[in-house]
């Protein structure tokens, strides 16, 4: 039995158990195992009316719901390959991603995201969105006794074998076009088993359902296997729709676990930090002396231990509060995190499980075991896969989660598969215990005219930290003699010298920072400087500011 006859066969078990939710609000919107079966009905009885045969290729744009959910499952059962697109992207680079795959239809979630598409891409394939698909009429004549052969239909997915592509989902672009990494039956079969492993640790002792708030786009990779997994066991998927409001969702859907980027965790750090500090008095004072307490580890005094738990009482017990009752981990992935920030929410009682992986390993190589968490580093390889490091540090991958290839590019795929090997592109080490932590990307080396290669993640997440007003850091310096930096957000020249001069104190000459840019406008999608989930496009945003970088090392120079 493949990963998608199983989660139709557990829909079909008990169609009564809530699967999804969405938080509307101050309230959710539910679906059941045999209403979400229904729909998957509704939207496969479309699918074969558009004619659509089991190769072609289904394009999905739209927000997170229960319809993207049934939608996805559908194309998937029908033997099609869903194409799944990032709903706030640039309409331009969503065409650009169809004309490479050629898409026979495009879904799209709402009127707004079609008319997007057509005004880019005037000879676009057909378009459907959600209405049109899971009318209320439609769905109506399912949960009919007239519709229970359609019901029974939709428990029946297309047979698929190992190799059967059943998806293919665009890379970030950090620096150059996406490509279309090619997942097939063989990839998720491998996956959802190590995922599910991983989370019966994590849930060992607990209720028989786990809740899972989910707020990342299910058009990235390790989100969308986060959903086919929890639709492997025993969940409930409470779905966020309006991130401006994440933080009351999160309290509202109390959940077990969620799946997080660096970047919330990140805020939410300092978010506690800045009100404590305006709040100041006995918190802040109890809230620093908690942390001494911590940096000293198992050095700690009974004093230490005296001060964490008065802080534990007062002060971590009310942000435990804001993200639920039940948590019993945050999990992070995407990009590192840094060691201060999973350090913070282990000191406050939530821990930080971390996943490492690409788009073309199944979005998974690497998680933490919950019985053994080490800080700073991204847990052991999965079950199944190998992974070493090169001699250059590069590090290689292989096993039954490689992808097969990209879209239509075989000079690019064979270029990242050596030997059964995948060439990551990222920089790593690994301790003795296998426990790997990620360093940056190979192609992100900075090298200094006196030969000095320099990863500049590290670099450019301590700055960040260390400047409240700060949106974004890049480090720029390839070819000169030394490194200088790229600011955006709402920083005083003050600050930014005042952060370099304390960055700078800890490091050799070759990684000093001597100088900077604060610049106006921010990275975003939109201005084509982010990739969809959030990483610097360093090329663009190279090119972009190349003046404004001409224009500090000539600054910097002249009055040396």
């Amino acid at each position: 039995m493949n990963f998608l006859e199983n989660i139709f066969q557990r829909l079909a078990q008990d169609p009564q158990r809530v699967v999804l939710r969405e938080v509307r609000g101050g309230s959710f919107a539910s679906a059941s195992a045999g209403e979400l079966l229904a729909s998957i009905g509704a939207a496969r009885a479309f699918l074969r009316g558009r004619g659509l045969q089991p190769g072609d290729r289904c394009a999905l744009l739209a927000h997170n719901s229960i319809r993207w959910v049934a939608m996805d499952l559908a194309i998937l059962a029908e033997g099609l390959i869903a194409v799944p697109l990032y709903a706030r992207q640039a309409p331009v680079e969503l065409a650009g991603m169809m004309k490479d795959c050629s898409p026979a239809l495009l879904v799209c979630g709402d009127g707004a995201l079609r008319d997007a598409i057509a005004s880019a891409w005037p000879s676009a394939p057909p378009c459907a969105t959600f209405d049109e698909i899971f009318s209320k009429e439609k769905n109506a004549v399912l949960l009919s006794a007239a519709g229970a052969q359609a019901t029974a239909e939709a428990k029946d997915p297309h047979s698929l074998k190992d190799a059967d592509p059943v998806a293919i989902i665009y890379t970030s672009g950090t620096s150059g076009e996406p490509k279309g990494v090619i997942l097939n039956v063989g990839n998720l079969d491998h996956m959802i088993p190590c995922t599910l492993g991983r989370l019966d640790l994590l849930m060992a002792g607990s209720q028989p359902t786990d809740r899972i708030f989910h707020y990342l786009p299910f058009c990235f990779a390790g989100s969308w296997i986060l959903m086919l997994t929890a639709l492997s066991r025993a969940s409930v998927l409470i779905l966020s729709t309006d991130l401006a409001k994440l933080a009351d969702e999160i309290r509202a859907a109390q959940p077990d676990y969620c799946l997080n980027v660096p970047a919330l965790l990140e805020r939410i750090r300092s978010g506690v930090e800045d009100q404590l500090q305006k709040r100041g008095g006995i918190a802040l004072g109890l809230y620093r002396r908690a942390q001494g307490a911590w940096s000293r580890g198992q050095e700690a005094s009974f004093a230490d231990n005296l001060w964490l738990a008065l802080a534990s009482l007062i002060v971590f017990r009310a942000v435990r509060g804001r993200l639920g009752p039940n948590l019993r981990a945050l999990i992070c992935g995407s990009a590192p995190l840094a060691v201060e920030t999973q350090e913070f929410f282990r000191m406050i009682g939530i821990p930080v499980l971390q996943v490492y992986g690409l788009t073309e390993t199944t979005a998974i190589c690497t998680m933490d075991d919950p019985r053994r968490v080490e800080p700073g580093r991204v847990g052991p390889a999965i079950a199944g896969v190998e992974m070493k490091l090169a001699e250059s540090g590069e590090i290689l991958v292989r096993g039954p989660n490689i992808f097969p290839g990209y879209w239509n590019r075989p000079e690019q795929t064979a270029s990242v598969l050596k030997d059964g090997w995948f060439l990551t592109g990222d920089r790593g080490e690994v301790e003795e215990r296998g426990n790997w932590r990620i360093i940056g990307r190979v192609k992100n080396l900075l090298i200094l005219n006196s030969g000095h290669n320099i990863a500049p993640e590290p670099l450019e997440e301590k700055l960040l930290r260390s400047l409240p007003g700060a949106q974004q850091v890049m480090l720029v310096g390839n070819g000169r003699s030394y490194l200088a930096a790229l600011v955006t957000g709402k920083v005083a020249r003050e600050e930014v010298v005042a952060a370099l001069d304390k960055l700078n104190a800890d490091l050799p000459h070759y990684r000093r920072i001597h100088s900077y840019q604060v610049l106006e406008e921010a990275f975003t999608i939109e201005n084509g400087l982010l990739t969809a989930n959030g990483k610097l496009k360093r090329d663009a945003i190279a090119a972009r500011y190349r003046a404004e970088t001409d224009a500090i090392y000539s600054a910097k120079d002249s009055k040396s």
